[in-house]
């Protein structure tokens, strides 16, 4: 039996130079304070600053995303594609 992997947000952006990162905003850098987890092909997981590369990438077309999607999810990621991330406010 397959096992259960809950939903994990995550949002790609594309850069001027072409490469697509995965920004999981949900998911605080263990490394850096006000950072989230991201992942590119190239460089595998790292930090990221969720509004900087906002600010600086565009959103990604679906023809863009879908090989770094499929790494991620062989990786075991259950994706919840966003366009845009906003927390639930509380």
């Amino acid at each position: 039996m397959a096992r259960y992997h809950p939903p994990t947000t995550v949002v790609f952006r594309t850069w001027p130079n072409g490469l697509v990162q995965a920004l999981f905003p949900e998911i605080d850098s263990m490394r850096y304070a006000r950072c989230c987890l991201s992942y590119t092909a190239r460089g595998g997981e790292g930090a990221a600053n969720y509004g900087k590369v906002v600010e600086r990438s565009r959103p990604s077309r679906l023809e863009e995303i879908a090989p770094l999607r499929q790494e991620l999810e062989n990786h075991g990621y259950n994706l919840r594609v966003r366009r845009k991330y906003r927390p639930a406010r509380k």
